[in-house]
């Protein structure tokens, strides 16, 4: 890859070409758990530093975190049912960046026609609040299915992880890792900690496809002992352009999702929809969630090192080991990279038709459309979807949830 070609890949700021692409999309900020009403929290996402609140009567803005007075965070202000003030000298402003009021100024003040903040669209949805950055006329905010589906427990693990947000994507179109990274890694790992090694990652790959569809790329393969009528192959799970993939086997599915930070940081969601099978005697007593819980997904041990007896754990230390941003001019591709080269060059396309003035893919406009966007996934991953749900269970993301009893009680599996 030519020098020019990484840097308009990886870096995402305000001014960049890859920027202007991702900020066409709504993505998450936060747990909703983790802003109730009155609630003001600093964020920074795709470079820029911001502030999300929720007013005391549960509306929700997001603003530049500088004051536009004098550059004092906003993240530290008073909540009110009008919006935020600042804390310093108490200017107000409202969820679409107007200020409201200037306390030490005369009530005729021109600057209150004149001093605006920087505001940006914010909504909620399944537990999560999304901010979306780009430019008007905003699209609608997906209903992807696994925000919206009812009779599921629901839980969102998180990391923040020191490394750019495309290592982290190609890890998604890149099926041959999960054997290696997964399976003959994990083994050495379980062997030099004398423990079992996870069944559910031990199947060599025969043959792995990719194909575009309308909201990104689906991710097929044929492992040994199963033929193209199997799940894997025949319904495959999708990359969602351009920042979430979705995995998961019968009554578990995950959406992980992968929000820029910055060019060197990115925020990992887990986001985890546990759902029985309808008709199962589980369903009909499925608990009503009030709050979808949320909980940090660790990747280092006390002594720094990273945790790699943990599915979670080998994937971070694969990514954050590539460095801050990966250097691609030095990498050599070879033929199990198909999945790799194929979103590279679905993210240049995309960034195409946006600067034609263009929707990018997967943009949705249609109300209609919108009710629920059903995705697909194998309900059998890997031949064998209960013991990826065991593995989930045991060495995946889903052994630190708060809701693991609940989990564990939902599918009757045994006791990790």
């Amino acid at each position: 890859m030519r020098q020019e070609t990484q840097q308009l890949l990886t870096r995402i700021g305000p001014e960049t070409r890859m920027g202007a692409l991702l900020r066409r999309y709504w993505m998450p900020l936060l747990p909703s758990v983790e802003l109730p009403d009155g609630a003001a929290r600093s964020v920074r996402i795709l470079g820029e530093d911001l502030v999300v609140f929720r007013s005391t009567d549960g509306r929700l803005g997001l603003l530049e975190e500088r004051c536009p007075h004098r550059g004092a965070s906003l993240a530290y202000g008073c909540v009110d049912p009008k919006g935020l003030r600042c804390p310093y000298h108490g200017w107000l402003f409202d969820a679409d960046g107007t200020c409201l009021e200037l306390p030490a100024e005369p009530a005729d003040s021109p600057l209150t026609d004149r001093v605006r903040a920087r505001a940006y669209r914010v909504a909620e949805l399944g537990g999560l609040v999304f901010a979306y950055l780009g430019p008007e006329p905003a699209p609608l905010l997906p209903r992807f299915d696994l925000f919206v589906w009812e009779d599921s427990l629901r839980d969102i693990g998180i990391a923040e992880l020191p490394c750019n947000w495309l290592q982290i994507m190609e890890n998604s179109v890149d099926p041959h890792h999960v054997e290696w990274l997964h399976g003959h890694y994990s083994r050495h790992v379980s062997t030099h900690l004398g423990r079992p090694a996870p069944p559910a990652y031990r199947k060599r790959h025969l043959k792995v496809g990719f194909d575009i569809f309308d909201f990104g790329i689906i991710k097929r393969r044929v492992l040994e002992g199963q033929t193209e009528a199997d799940d894997d192959w025949r319904v495959g799970h999708p990359l969602v352009f351009p920042l979430m993939v979705r995995i998961g086997s019968r009554g578990q599915n995950v959406f992980q999702i992968r929000v820029p930070i910055d060019d060197e940081n990115t925020r990992h969601f887990w986001y985890t929809c546990w759902r029985a099978a309808p008709g199962t005697p589980t369903t009909a007593e499925m608990p009503k969630q009030d709050v979808v819980p949320s909980f940090e997904v660790p990747w280092r041990d006390e002594n720094g090192a990273f945790i790699v007896d943990t599915v979670p754990g080998q994937d971070v230390m694969a990514w954050v080991t590539q460095g801050r941003i990966a250097d691609r001019t030095r990498e050599r591709l070879g033929r199990s990279d198909a999945g790799i080269a194929l979103l590279r060059k679905l993210l240049l396309q995309q960034l195409e038709a946006v600067e034609r003035g263009d929707d990018p893919l997967g943009t949705v406009r249609d109300p209609k459309q919108n009710r629920i966007i059903e995705l697909p996934q194998e309900r059998d991953r890997f031949g064998g979807g209960a013991g990826f749900l065991d593995d989930l269970l045991t060495i995946g993301h889903a052994r630190y949830s708060p809701i693991l009893e609940q989990i564990k009680a939902l599918f009757g599996t045994r006791d990790p």
